[in-house]
C-alpha cells in the first residue's frame, strides 16, 4: 500500500482530514480552525488506496514559505508520513525560489521539526489552546 502525496485543489477531502485531526481529536474550536486563507493557499494531500491520510497547506509570505495544517490520520502516525508531508512542502517552497520555511510546531512536535532542520525562535505562546513554538529553516 503506497502512500501518494501531492498538491491538491480538493480542499474537501483536505477540510475533513483537518476536522479529524485538529476539530475532533485535538478539540481545536471550529472558529480557530477555518480561516480565509485556506482559498490562497497550496494544499498537500497524502492519499492511500484513493483514500485521503494525510494533508499540509503552504502559504507565501515574501521571501518565506509557511507550512501550516500538517495532519495526519492516527492510523497513519508513526510511518513517516508527517516527515513526508514537511519534505514535500520544503521541496514545493524551494522549487518557488523561496529562501526560508517557517511554521508554529505544537511544542511536542518541537523535536520532530528539529529532525527536519528547523530551529526554534521565540517563546512559546498558545495558539487554539495548544502551546506552540515558531520554528524556520533556510531552504
Amino acid at each position: 500500500m503506497t502512500v501518494i502525496l501531492g498538491v491538491t485543489d480538493d480542499l474537501a477531502a483536505c477540510h475533513e482530514l483537518r476536522r479529524a485531526v485538529f476539530i475532533e481529536e485535538q478539540a481545536i474550536a471550529e472558529a480557530d480552525e477555518w480561516d480565509d486563507l485556506d482559498a490562497g493557499a497550496i494544499h498537500i494531500l497524502a492519499r492511500q488506496d484513493g483514500v485521503p491520510v494525510g494533508t499540509a497547506r503552504l502559504l507565501i509570505e515574501g521571501e518565506t514559505g509557511r507550512i501550516g495544517r500538517i495532519c495526519v490520520l492516527a492510523s497513519h502516525r508513526g510511518t513517516g508520513l508527517g516527515r513526508r508531508l514537511v519534505e514535500a512542502g520544503i521541496d514545493l517552497l524551494r522549487d518557488r525560489g523561496l529562501r526560508r520555511a517557517a511554521l508554529g510546531a505544537q511544542v511536542h512536535a518541537l523535536d520532530f521539526y528539529r529532525r527536519l532542520g528547523f530551529v526554534s525562535e521565540g517563546p512559546i505562546y498558545d495558539d487554539a489552546g495548544i502551546p506552540h513554538r515558531e520554528m524556520s529553516r533556510a531552504l
